[in-house]
Formats: structure tokens, C-alpha cells, sequence
């Protein structure tokens, strides 16, 4: 029942967004928690739940198996559940905190309010861990299934994307309460709910007129997939293919966003000949610039590299880069938050003899940069930049002494396979609702959207879609608490649901 459980729970997540059979399930799995024998055997329920939970959410990874020659493509089906035997652990703590401190140990005491609170809290706490804890790796929170229900999901703003997964538990407590005749919770829970989701409905409104001279955004999306191998051809097709969906010129300057992969050329100068492989970066920025207007900037995913006295690499960077109208580099950002696996080989030394390797091209582990970081873009205002799945660490994407008007994210979901890229999308959605900033997300091959300050997409391309949407750059929102505050606010609301759950627990004694 706990596998079973786990993994309806995990179907509250896109592509299919069920939350309705995701709540009822964590009900039921509480109340396995609640009725085990002993903490062992909560446990035990507890990792079960977590294992297939994770491994459903987690499925997308099959696909980047399939984009390096390494190890054999069918590692990628086992995969997901080989991470999840580690990623389970986390639900496994949450259950045996809920056994030991929230249920009350005598004959015949059903779930009380105080074992709900209290697994909502050890749930906050878990996944709060689960966001540091060896390098991190927060995907997938309990709180993503609420984003059909925008309002429920604005309630991050306040909360932090943690505290919200806490407070979801302590929902799904309710309804197993309701379940067994206890209805005061519900008849707190069931409206306060319902008027959140209300309040996230938008009332439809004429738009005021929009202002021609006014900055716009254009996300590109060439769909060009990843290659095993790229061919000699491929920078060249990318630049193309990015080219063609960058517009026109108007009257208002635009701010081009192309994604992570879009520009396979070196475009730095300074680099020892040899490594400008087709392409002088001269001639590649010359060629990009032209499909500039004089007040337009195109900020696109690329490489840098830094090389040693004798010429040869000494680290390469996954790089954001800012270009103008003339072809000149207006700055830099190198992503901070590599992936294991995927950017760099964790333990190197040990894993290479014995056949393990990065799931995507390349045999050069990417160094990382500073952290966070605010760009100026004369016109359009200071620039926050994540790359990829940087955007999915809560509490960990803005540069605290700059705030920037938005934060641009490009990403490649080209080997995400078909679920990962509407979860992806989801999490930028979290971070844009808890910041009140407006995330633009640039994919190679989708889903690329603009997200405004409130987390509504204002504007997509479909994932394995050739195009590009262009809309008035969105404006930020005021700092919400959770952006004041970050993760203080979240280990503030977990202790009051452990402070209450203990209380409560006494009085049901």
C-alpha cells in the first residue's frame, strides 16, 4: 500500500496535475504511518512511500541515457529508482518523526490533530534538507501539485515552497480526520482552501491600451534536440535555426532571449586559435548583431573557457552571455549550481575505472562560478540569471544586496523526456510567485514561457514546437516575506507546527 500510495501521490504532478488523487493518497499513507507497530515499521512505510513517489517523479531521467555512448541507454530505466533509493530517505525521516513525536502511544487512539501538525512539520523539515544535503536536489516538492490551483500555490509568497509542502501534508492530515468523523480541522481547512484557490482565479478585465515604445521580450525556441555526437554541422544549424525565429526590429527595443545550447561557438576573443573550431567570434557576434535594432540586447546560453600558460584548458564555464546591437559582450554570468552527472562526474577519480561517465557529451567536467548574480541591461533593468535547473533551488536565486526586475533562465529540457519539462516550468513558477519576480524560461526544445511576478505563464512555446512569443516585458511585484525573510520564514512556520502538534498531543493524552 505505501508503494501504491507514493506513487499516486507523485501523479499530482505534470503532466497530468492530479492533485485531487494526490491528496487522498498522502491521507491514507498518514494513516499507515499512524497505525504502525513501531517507529521501525514507520520507517519502512515511510522509505517505501518516498521510493516509488520519487521514482515516478524522477522518470524523465531515462531519456538523457539516451545521449551518451558511456554507459548502455538501458541503465536509464533503472535509474530513476536507484536515485530514489537515496532520495527516499527524506519521507522515511518524515514518517518516523511523525510516529515518535506526534502520535499519541496508547491502545485503541486514533490520528489526533497533534500526529497531523506534526507530520506536516517533519515533512517541511525533510524536504528542507532535501534541498542542501549533498549538493541538493529539490525536485519534485509536495507543493508543485498546487499550481492548477494558482491561488493555493501564490500562497509561497508567504511561505517558501517548503513550508507550503508542510502545509499540504497538514491538508491531507485534515481529510483523513474528516474521514474518521473528526470534522472541526476540515471545517477550518476546507474553506480557508477553497478561498484560495478562489482568490487565484482572474477576473477577465480589458487590458489598457499597450505602450508602443514600451520594452518587449522575445523567447526563442529553435527545436533543435541533442545529438549523441554533434555533427560538424550543428553550431552552424543552431545559430541558424536561433536566427530565424529572433524577429524583426520595431519600435520598441526588444530583449532576445535564445536558451542553454543555442550558441555551440566560442565567441569570447583571446582564446588560442586552435579552439575557434568553425567560427571566428568576431564574425559569429557580427552575424548575431545584425538581427539586433540599435536599442535591442540578446542575452543567450554558451561557453567560456580559461586556458594555461601552455595553451591548454584549464576550466570551462556553462555561461550566459549579453550582447548588443554592435556585437559587443555587455557581460557575463557562469552557472554556479552544477548538476552531478550532467556537468561534472561526481568522485571522478573513483567512478571513471569503473566505466561511469557524464550522461552528456563532453569529457571536460564545467567549473562553477560565483553564485547568484545581478546584470545591468540598459532599457529593460537590472537582470537576475540562473541556468537550467539552478531555478529549481528555493531560497537560493537572487543576489540579496541587487534585486533584480526579473530573472532570465535559460535551459536545456532537450533530455528532460516528456514530464520533466512541465515539472521544470512548475518550479520556475514557485520561484517567481515566492520572489515576485517575473521569470522568462528559453528552451531549445520546450517548454519556453514567460512567467509574470503572480506565476501566471503570460506566454508559451510547446514543447517539440518551432517558434518564438514575444509580449511587454512584465514587471516585478513588491519583495514578498519569503523573499525578505527566506528560509527563516520556513523553519519559523515548521517550528510553530512542532511547538502545536506537541501541545495538542499533550490534551489528547
Amino acid at each position: 500500500m505505501s508503494l501504491l500510495l507514493g506513487a499516486a501521490a507523485a501523479l499530482g504532478f505534470a503532466p497530468l496535475e492530479a492533485w485531487w488523487l494526490a491528496l487522498p493518497a498522502l491521507a491514507a499513507w498518514l494513516a499507515l504511518v499512524h497505525d504502525a507497530p513501531d517507529v521501525r515499521a514507520a520507517l519502512w512505510r515511510g522509505w517505501l512511500f518516498g521510493w516509488a513517489h520519487f521514482t515516478l517523479a524522477n522518470s524523465w531521467i531515462q531519456r538523457a541515457f539516451t545521449y551518451q555512448e558511456a554507459m548502455p541507454a538501458w541503465l536509464g530505466y533503472v535509474a530513476p529508482a536507484l536515485l530514489s533509493l537515496y532520495l527516499a530517505i527524506f519521507p522515511m525521516m518524515a514518517a518516523g518523526l511523525a510516529w515518535r513525536w506526534g502520535r499519541v502511544h496508547r491502545a485503541g487512539a486514533g490520528p489526533g490533530l497533534g500526529f497531523v501538525l506534526m507530520a506536516g512539520a517533519a515533512w517541511l523539515l525533510t524536504e528542507w534538507l532535501r534541498g542542501w544535503a549533498l549538493t541538493g536536489y529539490p525536485w519534485a516538492p509536495l507543493s508543485l501539485m498546487w499550481l492548477p490551483l494558482i491561488g493555493v500555490a501564490r500562497a509561497a509568497a508567504w511561505t517558501g515552497t517548503y513550508a507550503l509542502s508542510g502545509l499540504t501534508v497538514v491538508v491531507a492530515g485534515a481529510l483523513l480526520l474528516l474521514a474518521q468523523g473528526r470534522w472541526r480541522m476540515g471545517a477550518v481547512v476546507a474553506p480557508l482552501l477553497a478561498a484560495l484557490a478562489l482568490n487565484g482565479v482572474d477576473i477577465p478585465m480589458t487590458p489598457a491600451a499597450p505602450d508602443p515604445a514600451a520594452p518587449r521580450v522575445r523567447i526563442v525556441q529553435p527545436n533543435l534536440d541533442e545529438e549523441v555526437r554533434p555533427t560538424p554541422d550543428y553550431p552552424e544549424r543552431n545559430l541558424r535555426a536561433a536566427l530565424a525565429q529572433s524577429g524583426t526590429a520595431g519600435a520598441a527595443p526588444r530583449l532576445i532571449l535564445w536558451p542553454e545550447g543555442a550558441l555551440r561557438f566560442l565567441i569570447e576573443e583571446g582564446y588560442p586559435p586552435g579552439y575557434y573550431w568553425r567560427g571566428d567570434p568576431v564574425t559569429i557576434r557580427r552575424r548575431i548583431a545584425a538581427a539586433l535594432g540599435p536599442r535591442d540586447l540578446l542575452l543567450t546560453g554558451g561557453s567560456a573557457a580559461s586556458f594555461r600558460a601552455d595553451g591548454e584548458i584549464a576550466s570551462v564555464t556553462n555561461s550566459i552571455f549579453v550582447l548588443d546591437a554592435a556585437g559587443r559582450i555587455r557581460g557575463r554570468y557562469d552557472k554556479a549550481h552544477l548538476v552531478p552527472w550532467g556537468e561534472y562526474l561526481p568522485w571522478r577519480t573513483l567512478l571513471t575505472p569503473l566505466g561511469f561517465a557524464r550522461l552528456v557529451p563532453g569529457a571536460i567536467d564545467f567549473a562553477p562560478g560565483p553564485g547568484p548574480r545581478t546584470l545591468p541591461l540598459p532599457g529593460f533593468g537590472n537582470a537576475g540569471m540562473l541556468i537550467c535547473y539552478e531555478v529549481i533551488f528555493s531560497g537560493q536565486i537572487v543576489d540579496p544586496r541587487h534585486r533584480p526586475a526579473f530573472i532570465f533562465n535559460p535551459s536545456n529540457d532537450a533530455w528532460y523526456g516528456r514530464a520533466g519539462p512541465a515539472q521544470h516550468l512548475g518550479m520556475a513558477r514557485l520561484r517567481a510567485i515566492e520572489e515576485g519576480l517575473p521569470i522568462l524560461r528559453a528552451t531549445p526544445t520546450g517548454i519556453s514561457a514567460i512567467v509574470d511576478a503572480q506565476g501566471r505563464v503570460l506566454a508559451r512555446v510547446a514543447a517539440g514546437r518551432t517558434g518564438a512569443a514575444e509580449v511587454a516585458l512584465p514587471a516585478p511585484a513588491a519583495p514578498t516575506p519569503f523573499a525578505r525573510a527566506g528560509h527563516w520564514l520556513t523553519l519559523l512556520i515548521g517550528a510553530a507546527l512542532a511547538l502545536a502538534a506537541v501541545a495538542f498531543r499533550r490534551r489528547d493524552r
